[in-house]
Parts: C-alpha cells; sequence; structure tokens
C-alpha cells in the first residue's frame, strides 16, 4: 500500500458525474488548488450495498464540509455514464440520487492505482501477459481510501479500509478540523483532539505543560 502523506496529490483528468447528473470532462482536483481543501475518497463499485450508506452519508453532511471550504468528491472504476445511471436512481430503489458532489469515473484504473488504493496484484499468465488480477478472488476495484488534500495540494491525511469496512463521517471532519486548527494557530492535535479543545506547542515543555493540565 503506497502512502502518500506528504506528498503531492497523483494528478489526473477524468471523466466525472456532478450536481447529480452532469456529465464533466477533464475533471481535476487542480482546480481547488490555492482555493478549497480537497477529501478525495474512493469506493468499490456503483450499485452496491456499503457504497451508498457512505456516498449518501458525505452528502447528508455536505453543508459541513462546505462550512470548512472543503471540496467532496469521490471516485471508482465505474463509468460515467454508471454513475448517472445510479446518481439517478431513488434511494429507496438502492440508488444514490440527491448526491450532488462530484463522482470521478475512473475505467482505466489508472487514478487508483496511482493513489495506492487498487485491490489486487499484477501477475503474467502463460504467454507473458500481464494483467491485474483482483484481490481475493474479486474483481480489481478500488479499497476504501480517502485522502485529505490540503490547498497546496498535499496530501495529509489518508486512510485505506478494506472493502467490507465503511468509513467514519464524524472522524473525516475531525481530522479537517485538526488541519485546519494546526495551520491557522501553529499548534499540534494531541490524541482524541476535536475542535473546540487545546492544542500543544510541539516542544517537550509544551507537552508536559498540555499532560499535565490534561
Amino acid at each position: 500500500m503506497t502512502v502518500l502523506v506528504g506528498k503531492k496529490a497523483p494528478y489526473f483528468e477524468a471523466d466525472a458525474v456532478e450536481n447529480g447528473g452532469d456529465f464533466v470532462e477533464n475533471f481535476s482536483l487542480a482546480q481547488y488548488e490555492g482555493k478549497k481543501h480537497v477529501l478525495f475518497f474512493f469506493y468499490p463499485l456503483d450499485f452496491t450495498f456499503v457504497c451508498p450508506t457512505e456516498i449518501i452519508a458525505f452528502q447528508k453532511r455536505i453543508k459541513e464540509f462546505e462550512e470548512r471550504n472543503v471540496a467532496v468528491v469521490g471516485c471508482s472504476i465505474d463509468s460515467k455514464f454508471s454513475h448517472w445511471a445510479w446518481l439517478n436512481t431513488p434511494q429507496n430503489d438502492g440508488g444514490i440520487q440527491g448526491v450532488e458532489y462530484p463522482l470521478v469515473a475512473d475505467v482505466n484504473k489508472t487514478i487508483t492505482n496511482n493513489y495506492g488504493v487498487l485491490a489486487g496484484y499484477y501477475d503474467y499468465d502463460e504467454a507473458g501477459q500481464m494483467s491485474f488480477i483482483g484481490d481475493n478472488g474479486n474483481d480489481a476495484v478500488a479499497y476504501r481510501g480517502l485522502f485529505l488534500i490540503d490547498k497546496a495540494g498535499i496530501i495529509r491525511h489518508q486512510i485505506v479500509n478494506d472493502l467490507p469496512l465503511g468509513r467514519s463521517i464524524d472522524e473525516a471532519l475531525r481530522m479537517i478540523d485538526a488541519l485546519q486548527y494546526f495551520e491557522e494557530k501553529g499548534e499540534v492535535c494531541p490524541a482524541d483532539w476535536e475542535k473546540g479543545k487545546d492544542g500543544l506547542v510541539d516542544t517537550a515543555e509544551g507537552v508536559a505543560s498540555y499532560l499535565a493540565t490534561h
């Protein structure tokens, strides 16, 4: 698994669907540089079961991300047409109708691979042809990767969950708050830090003072 924290987010241009049904060509995260933080997350497949719970959960709390000036962007290996169909399927019928933030179509799996979250491995057949083998007998899909990218385009936080394990929206917001607190105050965030709590000065004296009062 690739660790990208501290590195420039891999660049890409790809088809996407936003505003619940608008096709976008050459979508890129570069449009947010200097303007917004980005929460970029991967999910395995459209029309599945755990994925809509996450995707809809992000949408239900999208105002909390917008208040923090954070763009939420999803990505899977499905086509833009699959995204569009799912976005136009009512939630009661297994769809994600009502989701408005962008969903990127990574049909070539290059974005997923460059972010290090493609589930599987490369192998050679008897003819010497290289192909990608899905993890544990599954198709080559994305793990549940999540990347917090700052305004300079640098990845500051990442988590990667296996396919059955959904992510926490609360934790995603907590990490955004922690990063923005550090950027504003210059103080680091200790264990279980939450918005509204004190940070600490990144020195031995600062840590000692914090531990003595908490």
